[in-house]
């Protein structure tokens, strides 16, 4: 199954008081504290469509990073937003929301738990959930793609029935200097998930018996299934909490089908460089620069 999206993803207008949305809705920015940050997709999710954001900025002295899930909830209906996603918005219940810590954010299934020494940890829960170190002042601290890799499955990564191209899923860092050094970094997955330029995405894959499994896919590996057994027949929104060293997100818009000619453009100019700031010597219009350069 591929997913297919033709709604342009932004965040709801109900979110937490110290979010402050730009013109566009794509960017969530926490003006002050370090809570009250939570937001929504505008739009329930389809099955298989990822809500994918980028960390943009962080904030030091704070403790504790983005949080991102489900819920069942309509933020329409939400006559206050709750002030923390863990574990205020969880206790409405219906809701489905992790944080993302700088390591263990892969998911250990029983079976593997048990045969690295029998620990006895739920199916699907999640090591290094980060509660503990989610504190409020201080210093700031996979189930992977299992298809093997292939010239056809290389461009995307596969989640049981789900495909999703992988173009925008991995974070690439500000053009500079050494952003080709960078950029191999964040595609082996080698900087924390929580550094700037992080991508960082939410799904749920439907299962056959009405329920559904919540994916998390970091810089483009998936972690597993964080949330198992999810009732598939309510609408599930994204869950994106703002939280702690975590201040500004802005949301990344994913093709599923054909590639646009921007997208194709941008595509056969960056196999035939050495790395993205080559694309200054190119007499190309500056428009199509900045966009190679950036994506």
């Amino acid at each position: 199954m591929e997913a297919l999206s033709e709604q342009f993803l932004e965040f709801h207008p109900n979110h937490g008081t110290n979010i402050r949305l730009d013109h566009s809705g794509t960017q969530a920015t926490r003006v002050e504290s370090f809570a009250n940050g939570v937001c929504f997709s505008k739009y329930p999710l389809k099955p298989g469509e990822i809500f994918l954001i980028e960390i943009e900025e962080k904030e030091l002295g704070w403790c504790g990073h983005l949080r991102v899930g489900l819920t069942a909830w309509d933020p329409t209906s939400l006559e206050a937003v709750p002030e923390y996603s863990i574990p205020d918005l969880m206790e409405l219940g219906d809701s489905w929301v992790f944080a993302i810590t700088r390591n263990h954010n892969k998911v250990v299934e029983e079976a593997q738990v048990q045969g690295a020494g029998g620990a006895e940890l739920g199916v699907g829960r999640r090591l290094g959930r980060g509660e503990e170190g989610d504190g409020v002042q201080g210093d700031e601290g996979g189930g992977s793609n299992s298809k093997p890799k292939t010239f056809f499955t290389d461009t995307h990564l596969y989640i049981d029935s789900v495909r999703i191209p992988r173009d925008k899923l991995v974070g690439r860092s500000r053009p500079g200097r050494f952003s080709h050094i960078l950029d191999d970094l964040y595609k082996t997955n080698a900087l924390p998930p929580t550094a700037r330029r992080s991508r960082i995405g939410v799904l749920y894959v439907p299962r056959s018996d009405r329920t559904a499994d919540m994916h998390i896919v970091i810089n483009g590996e998936d972690m597993g299934a964080s949330a198992k057994g999810i009732p598939a027949s309510r609408p599930l929104y994204a869950v994106v909490d703002v939280f702690a060293a975590t201040k500004c997100v802005r949301i990344v818009q994913v093709e599923y089908g054909f590639s646009s000619l921007q997208t194709l453009c941008r595509k056969a100019i960056q196999k035939h460089i050495v790395h993205r700031m080559a694309i200054d010597w190119l007499q190309l219009p500056e428009a199509l620069k900045h966009y190679c350069k950036y994506e």
